[in-house]
């Protein structure tokens, strides 16, 4: 058995974090594959040694002398290998920083320094072999991700050694200059090389035992999500759930590998499993609960609606011609309604309403703001009777009233629509139904 682990800031933000890394690494002798994180916050008012190159190269950038804050980064490095006990040294990898940020090399460039030298003392520590993510992690002039030449490298490079450290977060193109992924950096990492090693399992630790059924912020101790699929997984990170990017995802979704949110300092805890498919049977009706508000809703209008083809081609129209995304869109007989972000739609509001009255002359047009949607998502919904009819109930008793609900035709999310000052209250109302009681 093969297995990819991926290891977050927070997870190697000092040497006893890197002590609770390695023995997890080594109480499992199928873990040969780690991809570490640039060292995170050691506690609240800490700063990320990613900030840290940032703002030292933003120094280098405009001239100034950075040389106390590049001390500052590699102190940092240093209080981990003397916690460590180890005894190799990155006096030359910070001097080839210092030219290197004095020729303002590039941003991406300071930013993966982060990563890289963390990989090289993870290696030391483990007793693998460092591969550096330039060599296998491929992009394009452009800075275009190239999957193809990435998998390639990684499957001749990593798949020959067993227990190999590859920095997350960044890549090259062919000529060497260094690229960093724009989001979920490391995670894609990890998961570019399950897919190229075959992995059986790709093992993302963290500081959280998986995700929630709801967000903590707003539920109480919210219980873990044990198994959770693709699918759900991406409507609850739509509705801003905090989970993986989907460029991080993609990869080993298409290669039926499955990923584990496991919590570096809660090892014994099984964390989440999130899988193409599964026959197990949800402990919940529903998986997770998640929501985001900041939303209008356009409700357009016009008697005889139905009958006039083309009518909500013509509306929609006009939002795309703004350059505005919808989100949702419930229609009667003779209304449509559509919700839409208010960050995007108030700065062309009136655009927007003059071509729905020129479009379709409706009969009257009407906008609501501060709205939030939550989706209330989970593979069980489609087995049990009366899902729609509870969350009504939940929201009913709590005295909040729905402005929008929104079935999916999979049966696998239902979304409501509320007021802002509504949102939370809500979101506790259909956990304490879902989870607290069990229904």
């Amino acid at each position: 058995m093969k297995k990819v682990v991926k290891f977050g800031g927070s997870s190697l933000a000092s040497a006893g974090q890197f002590q609770k890394v390695a023995r997890i690494i080594r109480a499992d002798k199928s873990r040969i594959y780690v991809v570490p994180s640039a060292p995170g916050k050691r506690f609240s008012d800490d700063t990320k040694v990613t900030d840290m190159l940032y703002t030292c190269y933003g120094r280098a950038v405009r001239e100034k002398d950075f040389s106390g804050q590049l001390e500052a980064i590699k102190a940092r490095y240093q209080e981990i290998i003397d916690g460590l006990k180890l005894s190799i040294s990155l006096d030359e990898e910070f001097e080839i920083i210092r030219e290197n940020f004095q020729k303002k090399i590039g941003r991406d460039y300071a930013a993966s320094r982060g990563e890289y030298l963390n990989g090289k003392i993870m290696a030391a520590y483990l007793g693998f072999t460092f591969l550096d993510a330039a060599e296998v992690i491929r992009f394009q002039k452009e800075k275009e991700f190239n999957e193809e030449t990435t998998v390639q490298l990684l499957a001749e490079r990593a798949a020959q050694s067993s227990g190999v450290v590859i920095p997350g977060f960044y890549g090259a193109t062919e000529d060497g200059t260094i690229v960093t992924f724009s989001r979920g950096g490391s995670d894609i990492t990890g998961s570019l090389v399950a897919l190229a090693v075959h992995a059986d399992l790709y093992e993302n630790w963290t500081d959280v035992s998986g995700f929630l059924i709801a967000d903590p912020r707003i539920v109480q101790n919210p219980k873990a999500i044990e198994t959770i699929t693709y699918k759900e997984l991406r409507e609850l990170s739509y509705m801003g759930a905090s989970v993986l990017h989907e460029d991080a995802i993609f990869p080993v979704r298409k290669a039926g590998i499955p990923i584990n949110i496991r919590n570096t300092n809660q090892p014994e805890d099984k964390g989440t499993l999130i899988v193409e498919g599964t026959c197990r049977k949800p402990r919940y009706t529903v998986t997770g609960i998640a929501g985001t508000d900041g939303f209008v809703s356009v409700t357009v209008e016009k008697a005889m609606m139905n009958s006039e083809i083309g009518f909500c081609r013509k509306v929609l129209s006009v939002f795309e011609d703004n350059d505005i995304s919808i989100e949702h869109m419930p229609s009667g007989i003779d209304t449509m309604t559509i919700f839409v972000q208010k960050d995007a739609f108030e700065e062309k509001e009136q655009q927007v309403l003059a071509g729905i009255y020129k479009a379709v002359q409706p009969d009257h047009v009407e906008l609501e703001s501060d709205l939030a949607l939550i989706a209330i998502v989970g593979r069980g919904m489609r087995a049990t009777r009366g899902t729609a009819g509870r969350i009504f109930s939940a929201l009913a008793h709590a005295h909040i009233n729905v402005k929008m609900i929104d079935q999916g035709s999979s049966e696998l999310n239902i979304i409501v629509g509320v007021r802002h000052e509504d949102f939370k209250t809500a979101i506790r109302a259909l956990y304490e139904i879902f989870v607290e009681t069990r229904l």
